[in-house]
């Protein structure tokens, strides 16, 4: 009887373990997409700001020292 009662309890803490990893793996997921929009963004940002300089360089840079 004792024994039973044992793997029951086993038995309900593993499915409890499985469902709290259940959850944290699907939370991670919304705060990895998160993490990954905000990478994007600062990669956008990135590149923004090279061509915003790279056409003002353009801009300023004498005739002669580009031909």
């Amino acid at each position: 009887m004792k024994q039973v009662k044992v793997a029951r309890t086993l038995r309900v803490f593993l499915a409890a373990v499985v469902v709290v990893g259940a959850a944290s793996t699907l939370s991670a997921c919304n705060t990895v997409s998160g993490a990954g929009k905000d990478v994007s963004s600062v990669g956008h940002d990135v590149t923004n700001g090279a061509n915003y300089t790279q056409s003002k360089w353009k801009q300023t840079t004498p005739q002669a020292a580009t031909q």
